[in-house]
């Protein structure tokens, strides 16, 4: 994600970013294989609050994914639902907080709830500002063929294509090789 953002929040930001690329976690080759994948998904997205470190709270995570997938093909009304349900179902209570070198921001659970709660709560505190500024039209799918995987349109001119798995890079690359090759069958010209 490069450039200037001023779409939303910084951590309505992270919170989308978070909950596409936790979506993204369930292909064909499950991504998050075990506890330790998990580990090392939440270290790199800089995730705070408890973590049980079992088999049980992975499967629960699991769980969770293809709920917050379909809200990326959802109609409005469905993604309302959908979000307020997510929220009374883990006991959203929205407050200001502080860590890290993260200045003040919304959490809407205890740092002690569980990991699955949290990450639903957060996608869908984060869904939230989407719905209320009109900007559904930001979830989106990645345009590569045959990548099914979703993204979080954060550039100002509602550009990105692609989602962060090399796809942006590989049509780039089949777009020059395309090029190349017709070139290679036009007469040259003198």
């Amino acid at each position: 994600m490069t450039g200037v953002k001023v779409v939303f929040a910084h951590d309505t930001e992270v919170a989308l970013t978070t909950a596409a690329a936790l979506v993204n976690t369930a292909a064909e080759e499950e991504r998050l294989p075990d506890v330790a994948a998990l580990d090392a998904f939440l270290t790199e997205r800089q995730w705070t609050g408890r973590r049980e470190g079992t088999r049980a709270e992975l499967e629960s995570v699991w769980a969770l994914r293809p709920r917050l997938r379909r809200l990326w093909f959802a109609a409005e009304d469905e993604v309302v639902a959908s979000v307020n349900a997510l929220l009374r179902d883990n006991h959203a209570l929205p407050q200001l907080v502080r860590h890290n070198e993260w200045p003040y921001h919304l959490h809407a659970t205890s740092p002690d709830a569980p990991l699955a709660a949290r990450m639903a709560v957060e996608a869908a505190m984060g869904l939230v500002d989407v719905v209320r500024t009109g900007e559904l039209g930001r979830l989106r799918v990645c345009d590569y063929p045959d990548c099914d995987n979703v993204l979080v349109d954060l550039s100002k001119n509602r550009s990105r294509r692609f989602c962060e798995a090399g796809c942006g890079n590989r049509a780039a690359v089949n777009a020059y090789r395309a090029r190349r090759a017709a070139a290679g069958r036009q007469p040259a010209h003198r």
